[in-house]
């Protein structure tokens, strides 16, 4: 802060918020930053209304524990955010007040009052993947003849391969491709551009590299290996548009596929448990997918086992009931049931 600066004033640290600490500091992706200025962008006109002053004049304290309650409530009620949501802009809130507190220590017990803001349990969501005839019928719904056909085809397959996110596949750009015999190579690769500007090579297929190189045929390699009709880079909107459109049409064919929500998160979710299921170790698909920590990973194992366990248990024989080996207790009993 200037010396001429109010520092109880928010705007300026909001500014040397996103612009310094979340760029300059801590170098932090596109995609987290645009989150950061998200939440923000809905915290404070809540804070302004509360308060009865424009969003300019704003002070720290303004954005008071109390205050930022009711934003999380305001959330869930009414914009119909869910927990997961809730506490993602709590924790970008909590972010917002550590570097004020760090920066001005007058401000520690109002950081203090926010850290105190509890996050909400949320339940862990089922795995949800598609098994092998439900995608095979996904990779055949584009019609293949067409020049649309084709590249959405090659799309399908790029992501069951990678198990990249939509904005991974969406940046991906054809200087990243290593194509292996045409180039000499006895490999084929191609580098993603992760979370945190993290990279990972991921092996392609040969049946990827025969589609993706008839797909980039005579285009240069600043170019995005997936464009729209005129010639730009798909967003990863336009990603996430494909896999919609085809699923609805593979339903046609399997019906399983219409009770299930498919996503590029979905076909992310396979190419895990296709990996695990063949007998990849985790650790090599936590660097497949490019996972932060194992315990993300961990759950495909979880799942795979869970289903494991359903399948082991309608196969196995039943014992006679055995009566109990003491008299119950009927206080203690009556004690239980009254808790």
């Amino acid at each position: 802060m200037t010396r001429h600066t109010d520092p109880a004033a928010l705007s300026p640290w909001v500014r040397r918020f996103l612009l310094e600490h979340l760029v300059g500091e801590r170098n932090l992706s596109g995609n987290t930053q645009r989150s950061y200025r998200d939440t923000l962008r809905l915290l404070l006109p809540y804070v302004a209304r509360r308060v009865s002053r424009p969003v300019d004049t704003l002070r720290v304290e303004d954005v008071s524990a109390e205050i930022v309650r009711g934003f999380l409530w305001e959330l869930e009620q009414q914009r119909g955010c869910g927990p997961a949501t809730r506490n993602q802009r709590l924790a970008a809130v909590r972010t917002l007040a550590r570097f004020i507190g760090g920066q001005c220590p007058e401000f520690i017990q109002w950081v203090g009052m926010i850290r105190t803001i509890a996050a909400k349990k949320t339940r862990s969501q089922p795995v949800h993947y598609l098994e092998k005839s439900e995608m095979d019928a996904l990779l055949a719904a584009p019609e293949r003849q067409t020049a649309l056909g084709q590249r959405d085809h090659a799309l399908l397959l790029f992501l069951l391969n990678t198990g990249a996110r939509a904005s991974e596949v969406a940046q991906a750009q054809i200087r990243d491709l290593e194509l292996g015999a045409a180039s000499g190579a006895d490999r084929s690769w191609v580098v993603i551009h992760g979370k945190g500007a993290k990279e990972r090579h991921c092996p392609l297929w040969k049946r990827t590299v025969e589609e993706v190189r008839l797909l980039i045929n005579g285009r240069s390699a600043d170019k995005h290996i997936f464009v729209n009709r005129s010639g730009d880079g798909l967003t990863r909107f336009g990603v996430r548009g494909v896999v919609k459109r085809y699923a609805d049409v593979a339903a046609r064919a399997v019906p399983s596929l219409a009770r299930k929500r498919v996503s590029t998160h979905t076909i992310r979710h396979t190419a895990a448990m296709h990996l695990l299921r063949e007998g990849v170790d985790i650790n090599t698909i936590r660097a497949w997918l490019g996972h932060e920590s194992l315990n993300t990973t961990n759950v495909y194992a979880e799942a795979d086992l869970e289903m494991k366990a359903k399948a082991l248990a309608e196969c196995e024989v039943g014992e006679e009931a055995a009566s109990p080996p003491w008299r119950e207790d009927q206080g203690l009993m009556a004690f239980l049931q009254s808790l």
